[in-house]
């Protein structure tokens, strides 16, 4: 809007200097023909009529000059009046990235950076970690009632996740006691969390950090404002700007990250959940299954 406005206002100024230069010369025609008539010593009515004549050829010549040029401005007007192109979201994050500060700016990228990579590797690992619980429990229950122990033992060594890793230490002492079997379970059980969480406190602390370096952005754009407001002697709008604008693009950002990777580290967490309720439910149903196998072998 503000781009069309200008491009009328210099069409005006063409417009009307156009106007002038064309009147201008008229005047400048028309004033020796009138001296002429006035020092004529016998006024002759032709003389009168081709000076009429003259002026008004000019004046229509004049009209028309203004006419083309007025066409020409609204030409070049309609075509300097292009659509504005469009930026693109890489662009702009870029652009945005370059006036945050691009040194500092690095800091808040390498934490999501860091920050996806732990996610992302926690969530491949813990996707591999799943199993149909119930399925393999409902597998296990039969080869260990049919007597099968040495069955149900392949059967947790050639399945993935911590599942069939409590499942196999329960059947390696299966001749045991069933306390000393669930003692078993219960610390095979915990160290299996722990792998589960392992990597997870590195994704708290880029979550911790990227705000954090955020708001360490924004007490530096200030600083740098008060030097610049003390450099000029000045507080001009201009200088306060550039400052603050640093400080709120390195907030942004840091927030945006911190987001981000708080998404992910939830979504880890519910599948963290998940393993942990599916270790506990099938810690049961081996119990189950284990006593059974021994009151039937009694």
């Amino acid at each position: 809007m503000k781009k069309k406005i200008a491009y009328l206002a210099i069409s005006l100024v063409f417009v009307l200097s156009a106007l002038t230069v064309g009147v201008q010369p008229a005047e400048a025609q028309g004033a020796p023909a009138t001296a002429q008539a006035a020092s004529a010593t016998a006024p002759s009515a032709s003389a009168s009529k081709e000076t009429k004549d003259s002026t008004a050829t000019e004046a229509g010549q004049d009209s028309l000059d203004n006419e083309a040029l007025m066409d020409e401005t609204m030409a070049v007007d309609s075509a300097s009046v292009a659509p504005v192109e469009e930026v693109g979201f890489h662009k702009a994050l870029k652009t945005k990235f370059i006036e945050g500060n691009a040194g500092f700016m690095s800091l808040v990228a390498l934490a999501l950076v860091l920050g996806l990579a732990f996610c992302i590797e926690r969530i491949i690992y813990l996707s591999l970690s799943e199993i149909n619980a119930k399925k393999f429990m409902k597998d296990l229950d039969a080869k260990i009632m049919s007597g099968d122990v040495e069955g149900a033992k392949a059967q947790c060594r050639d399945t993935r996740g911590p599942v069939a890793s409590i499942c196999y230490q329960g059947l390696e002492r299966i001749g045991e006691s069933m306390d000393n079997v669930e003692r078993s379970i219960v610390s095979y059980g915990s160290v299996q969390s722990a792998n589960l969480e392992r990597g997870c406190s590195w994704i708290t602390l880029f979550i911790a950090m990227a705000p954090s370096l955020g708001f360490l952005g924004t007490v530096i754009g200030m600083v740098m404002a008060f030097d610049q407001i003390q450099t000029a002697g000045d507080i001009s709008p201009t200088i306060v700007a550039a400052g603050m604008k640093v400080s709120l693009i390195t907030t942004i950002f840091g927030i945006i990250v911190a987001l981000i990777l708080q998404v992910f580290y939830n979504y880890i967490l519910s599948k963290i959940d998940h393993l942990t309720s599916q270790m506990e439910e099938s810690a049961i149903t081996l119990l189950d299954s284990m006593m059974k196998y021994k009151l039937t072998r009694q």
